[in-house]
């Protein structure tokens, strides 16, 4: 959440984002906090450097914070909304500069996650316990990453061993019969070390609409990591994560599994050229059983990606390869169930003293929908060494999903039958920002004003009596965001303001579920052994239908924390979210019904460190 703060330990930076490099921190005397971060550009560089939007959220807010769900680190962040079907692990959607969910790219440790039939991440079923940091781009970013990297991207690193760390286990309890524990270890040997986690949490959850029954959630996840540096620099690495469980809901239940594989080697070829190549499988797998039947979609993500760095005094060029296939197995009959995508791609990164620029092109040919260039050209001026004005355009798409395209027709009864549509475009979008920042020792401020242009928008349409996906609408979204942070003598302090205007071209409509505004305030104090802390989150009102006749009421939440290490090695935290009770929704499962959030949820852990 702090984007000042450097991380202080060593950082794998993922071969897909860049090649595989360690990053240390740098906290002397004097110099600007300005931390570094990979996931704007192909390569480590600075927040200010990267000439983007971005938001850190540390390994320090994420052990304070403790949230239930990964979304929760996400919620009213600049320029993020977030919608879910109701608390503990139940459907959860990110709009990332009012862009839907499928349009914000989920990287996993540089490892794509989405679902190919549905579109987007699965973000209620990632374990937030196994995160050590998470980078928050906004903005278009396709030119770097692809399809659906309209909104942005978001970006988790799991957890690396330190340097004196040998493991931990943690246990917790809370109401709602929520029940936790977590342990790892890791280890080094030579030029290799490595690092084993698992974590099983479970909850009779709450109820999700009202005068509901609780649905509970169930999670087990395991993260293994073994990284082996070369004499000359490079390194081999390999990352295996797994999250499966099951979710209530109402009228039914989910098994679900995510699965993450990385495979990377990256070497310097010379002084002036690094090279590296990785393999990578994602998998999103879901069995639901509803009303006596069973159905299952599972998606398969392989993907294949060359790059080469080449450097020239201060300057930079990438350029790569990329080859990725995905796969769907389902109960539906899938006309298509396999697609495969190749793209190669380029980024020029200049300094010219206090001038920096950036120029991106991909290139991506889908032989489910064709072929779709996207660029980038990013300006930034340096005043001096705390304070930099930036301005960028960018051009985007997102992907029709399986389901846009292929789904079978299905008549559902009551007069509504639904069919994919085979000859859907892509959504494309042409997007403009300007920024400015400052950055100092204990505090840094960041304003960004952008509008994006989206045309061919994906939408429901009725062709011949039969529901489909079609090409209609255009969007105009503009919006402003506003961040701000202080970290000087114990106090951390985040602050985060965004306005956003979501309309949609054709009827003048807010586009659905988005809101206009969101506030954020995180507030932590040190004290000897002791942290308190508490954290605001105001988001204004929204309409869960196109039309705008279905409106959610805006809402304000309140919570607190606190944690003491009472002992050497050893640690307690209690976290108490929603704490006034607040009953809130942002979505509706049906035009008289909503789904609620959680009232106020509780949960004490402890914690002991091997070192």
């Amino acid at each position: 959440m702090k984007a000042f703060r450097l991380v202080a330990n060593s950082l794998l930076v993922p071969f897909s984002l860049s090649p595989l490099c360690t990053v240390v921190a740098q906290e002397s005397s004097g110099k600007t906090l300005d931390p570094i971060v990979v996931t704007a550009t192909l390569g480590p560089k600075t927040v200010g450097e990267s000439l983007a939007s971005v938001t850190v959220i540390d390994e320090e807010d994420i052990r304070s914070k403790a949230p239930a769900d990964f979304t929760d680190l996400l919620r009213a962040q600049p320029g993020i909304n977030v919608t879910g079907n109701g608390s503990f692990g139940k459907t959860t959607s990110v709009y990332t500069r009012g862009v839907k969910n499928g349009g914000t790219v989920f990287l996993v440790d540089g490892v794509k996650m989405h679902s190919a039939t549905g579109g987007g991440a699965s973000w209620q079923y990632f374990p937030t316990e196994l995160v050590q940091r998470v980078e928050v781009v906004r903005g278009p970013r396709s030119s770097l990453y692809g399809a659906d990297a309209m909104g942005g991207v978001v970006q988790a690193f799991t957890l690396d061993p330190k340097q004196g760390q040998k493991g931990w286990v943690e246990a917790g309890a809370g109401n709602f019969d929520s029940q936790k524990a977590s342990a790892g270890i890791s280890g080094e040997a030579g030029n290799t070390r490595f690092s084993l986690s698992g974590l099983h949490k479970e909850s009779d959850g709450t109820a999700i609409v009202e005068d509901g029954e609780d649905k509970g959630f169930r999670n087990t996840a395991g993260l293994g990591r073994v990284v082996h540096e070369f004499e000359n620099g490079g390194e081999a690495s390999a990352m295996l994560l797994q999250s499966e469980g099951n979710s209530e809901f109402e009228g039914g239940d989910t098994d679900f599994m995510l699965r993450t594989l990385g495979l990377g080697v990256a070497t310097p070829l010379n002084e002036n050229w690094r090279m590296g190549i990785q393999f990578s499988e994602s998998r999103d797998e879901a069995t639901t059983f509803q009303g006596g039947s069973e159905s299952k979609f599972n998606t398969r993500l392989q993907q294949a990606r060359w790059e080469n760095t080449f450097s020239y005094s201060v300057h930079e060029l990438v350029v790569g390869a990329e080859l990725q296939q995905d796969e769907v197995s389902s109960t539906q009959d899938f006309s298509e169930t396999s697609r495969t995508n190749t793209a190669v791609f380029s980024q020029l990164r200049l300094n010219f003293g206090p001038v920096d620029a950036q120029l991106s092109l991909r290139s991506d040919d889908n032989e489910a929908y064709g072929t779709q260039e996207t660029g980038g050209l990013a300006l930034g001026y340096k005043f001096d060494r705390s304070h930099r004005v930036r301005a960028s355009y960018g051009t985007a798409f997102r992907a029709p999903t399986f389901n846009d395209l292929y789904f079978p027709f299905t008549d559902f009864g009551g007069g509504f039958a639904f069919s994919g549509n085979p000859d859907l475009k892509p959504e494309t979008s042409e997007n403009y920002e300007l920024g400015a920042s400052g950055n100092y020792q204990a505090w840094f401020w960041d304003l960004a004003v952008y509008q994006m242009d989206i045309d061919s928008l994906i939408s429901l349409g009725v062709v011949g009596g039969v529901t489909t996906s079609v090409n209609v609408d255009n969007a105009r979204i503009r919006g402003t965001e506003f961040s701000a942070g202080y970290d000087s003598h114990g106090w951390r302090t985040a602050i985060a303001l965004s306005y956003m205007d979501p309309e949609d071209r054709k009827t003048g409509n807010q586009l659905r579920r988005r809101t206009r505004q969101t506030a954020r305030i995180d507030l932590d104090k040190t004290v000897s052994n002791f942290v308190f802390g508490g954290s605001v989150i105001a988001e204004g009102d929204r309409y869960d239908d196109a039309a705008n006749t279905n409106r959610l009421p805006g809402f304000a939440t309140l919570d607190l924390r606190a944690g003491w290490n009472f002992a050497p090695d050893w640690s307690t935290r209690l976290t108490l979210a929603n704490v006034l009770d607040k009953e809130y929704s942002t979505a509706r499962r049906s035009a008289t019904q909503n789904y609620i959030a959680a009232g106020r949820t509780g949960m004490l852990t402890v914690r002991y460190d091997f070192r």
